[in-house]
């Protein structure tokens, strides 16, 4: 039986399957040179690993998005299977239950910028939950093709941050690039949780 590209992300997220030493590592490009990590020893988390966790999430955000407009043609979407994918790959991905996890998703505004909860972050990816009226859901968007382009990597003993540029690809072939920051925690099982997400638009200078 072939696994559905849904399924798959989410047990890649969650750590049931292994991943290739070609999809644990960044490819070089011009545009995207090939950076080493600064790692403190002794660390428990390899470079790989982030690397495969940063994969992981942005397999798995083309994953809702494809799983809620997979009947786009008959003119259906699927919010129900969307938001049911996003809870499993929030549960699997971000450290909720740990504690508040400090997220600031890139298209969010006061009253309700940081999602620190579990509920605010699955309001941001599917939208459909009243108590944040203004989530349409960031995951929903068409999104087919995640590039992430690391600036800099950080590991020091059971935590690794990142910061970078995500570039991500919508069905109309059209690419929104964020700068982002993530801090990773490897949790009492052995497995990266993410406790810091920080996603903003760059800053485009006013002219004259």
């Amino acid at each position: 039986m072939k696994s559905s590209p849904a399924l798959v992300a989410v047990l890649a997220v969650t750590g049931l399957v292994a991943l290739s030493p070609s999809n644990a590592l960044a490819q070089s490009t011009p545009d995207c040179p090939a950076i080493k990590a600064t790692l403190l020893k002794p660390s428990a988390i390899s470079e790989a690993e982030v690397l495969a966790a940063q994969k992981g999430w942005g397999d798995a955000l083309v994953a809702i998005s494809t799983t809620y407009d997979k009947n786009e043609k008959d003119g259906k979407y699927d919010q129900a299977a969307a938001k049911e994918l996003a809870a499993k790959v929030i549960d699997s991905a971000y450290g909720y239950n740990i504690g508040p996890v400090l997220f600031k998703p890139t298209l969010t505004t006061v009253p309700q910028t940081f999602r620190t909860t579990r509920a605010g972050a699955l309001a941001y990816f599917v939208g459909g939950d009243p108590a944040f009226p203004g989530d349409t859901g960031f995951a929903l968007k068409g999104w087919r093709k995640v590039n992430i382009c690391n600036a800099a990597i950080f590991i020091d003993q059971d935590s690794a941050s990142t910061m970078g540029k995500v570039m991500i690809t919508n069905k109309k072939g059209e690419v929104t690039t964020v700068d982002k920051t993530w801090t990773f925690v490897k949790d009492g099982s052995g497995k990266l949780r993410i406790m810091v997400h920080h996603s903003s638009l760059p800053y485009v200078a006013a002219k004259g």
